[in-house]
Formats: structure tokens, C-alpha cells, sequence
């Protein structure tokens, strides 16, 4: 009777372990599925902030693009001036 009582009692001890294990395992199962959601949130942020800085950078190359052209043109402007000043 002993020996069945030693066994009982090892196997409730190896079960009562096993739930202390399994509880530590949902935990951390739980903070990384927090951890997730967090990083989930700064790459939807990221990924916003590059479309933004995408559409700036074609608002400045357009605009760069806009002073090239009048730049250009104000030069030929100025070339046909001093054309007609020259003579």
C-alpha cells in the first residue's frame, strides 16, 4: 500500500509540474502573440510612412522636373534678349 501511495503521490507531483509548465507555456505564448500585434502595428506604420514619403518624393521630382522646364525656358528667353540687344 505504501508503494502505490509513493507512486500516487509522484505521479501527482509530475502532473502538478506538468500544469506549472503548461501555464509558463501559455504565458509566454500570450506575450508573444502581444509582441506580434505590436510589431504588426509599427510595420502597418512603417509601410504608411513610406507610402507618404513616397508621394513626397514624387511631389519634389515633379516639381523639380516644373523648375528644369523653366529654367530652360527663361535661358532661351534671355539667349533671344541679348540676340536682339546684341544687334
Amino acid at each position: 500500500m505504501g508503494e502505490i501511495s509513493r507512486f500516487t503521490a509522484s505521479a501527482a507531483a509530475s502532473v502538478d509540474e506538468q500544469n506549472a509548465a503548461t501555464v509558463d507555456i501559455s504565458r509566454n505564448v500570450a506575450s508573444a502573440t502581444r509582441g506580434t500585434r505590436q510589431i504588426v502595428t509599427v510595420l502597418a506604420d512603417v509601410a504608411g510612412a513610406a507610402g507618404e514619403t513616397r508621394e513626397s518624393a514624387e511631389t519634389v521630382l515633379s516639381a523639380s522636373e516644373a523648375v528644369a522646364t523653366a529654367a530652360g525656358d527663361l535661358r532661351a528667353e534671355v539667349e533671344t534678349f541679348l540676340r536682339k540687344v546684341a544687334v
